[in-house]
């Protein structure tokens, strides 16, 4: 693809990277749920100690996509690296850019010699689905294993109680 570019993100990409991030966040039907800042995303991707990864897509100097990464370890196979969320623009989607964000995200995976990959998908979101499959992914336990998770008010709420 002409005039187009895959990068690491750096400090001065966190304008885009929220844009995506909330583009991605009213694509799942959740156009609230992005309370990240610019600040926060700085902070803890750009700092002294990064938090996480981004990886992102470029076209015509425009920012069209990103692959948002983090380390993890498992007590099962050590370490992994969680793909927090892949997003190309609605726009640009099915010209290549997310095959490229995928490509990379797993390349840094490779070097970096990690034993595992992972990463969650709507299970109404075929086309996702579909795109991983093809790469050979495995989608399983959908049914067996569920998301658990609690907020910052959750915490607090059962740690006063």
């Amino acid at each position: 693809m002409e005039n187009h570019k895959i990068r690491k993100a750096n400090s001065s990409d966190v304008k885009d990277i929220l844009r995506l991030l909330i583009e991605l966040a009213v694509y799942e039907k959740e156009p609230n749920a992005v309370k990240v800042t610019e600040s926060d995303l700085i902070r803890d991707g750009f700092g002294q100690s990064p938090k996480f990864e981004c990886i992102l897509a470029e076209f015509n100097s425009e920012i069209v996509g990103l692959a948002f990464y983090t380390p993890r370890y498992s007590t099962w196979v050590g370490d992994t690296l969680h793909l927090e969320d892949l997003i190309v623009t609605q726009k640009m989607r099915g010209k290549g850019f997310g095959i490229s964000l995928y490509k990379s995200f797993l390349y840094e995976a490779k070097k970096r010699g990690v034993n595992r990959v992972e990463w969650s998908v709507l299970d109404w979101n075929k086309p996702a689905i579909d795109f991983y499959k093809n790469t050979g992914a495995i989608i399983d336990g959908l049914d067996q294993w569920k998301i658990v998770r609690m907020d910052k008010e959750i915490i607090e709420k059962f740690l006063s109680n």
